[in-house]
């Protein structure tokens, strides 16, 4: 399990070259527009999506598992707390096809528990709405 932050830049050239040096790892992953750092120490997921219009550099926080139990055992707690707003199982989603739970807190900071199912998906010929970068809170 690591914690995920997901943030809107302006420059992702720039801001990758930053994370680079800051974490002393590469990008795991890069697209148009996109990029992710898959670091060990501390566990962190860092998202990167280029938005230099958002008004917010937070886009969302997250929980990556690596398990289906974690997931399930998080989506069950979750329900039972009535704090999920939203379900999706075998969703392409920024470059990798993703089962995820969605929560929002008191202020509407968006949080989301995910498992990766497959990392290298087929690219789909539209950017999928949640890879676009939009810091709107309806913004699945």
């Amino acid at each position: 399990m690591r914690v995920q932050l997901a943030i809107n830049v302006d420059d992702l050239e720039k801001s990758i070259n930053y994370y680079t040096k800051l974490f002393g790892v590469e990008a795991h992953k890069i697209r148009d527009g996109y990029a992710n750092f898959a670091i060990d120490s501390p566990p962190l997921k860092l998202v990167l999506f280029e938005n230099p219009a958002a008004e917010q550099r937070l886009h969302h926080l997250g929980v990556e598992v690596f398990e289906a139990e974690e997931l399930v055992s998080a989506r069950d707690r979750l329900s039972r707390a009535g704090i999920v707003e939203e379900s999706r199982f075998g969703d392409t989603c920024c470059h990798a096809t993703q089962d995820k739970i969605w929560s929002r807190d008191s202020q509407g900071v968006r949080w989301e528990w995910y498992r990766i199912t497959d990392d290298t998906p087929t690219e789909p010929t539209q950017r999928s709405r949640c890879c676009i970068g939009q810091s709107s809170p309806d913004h699945f």
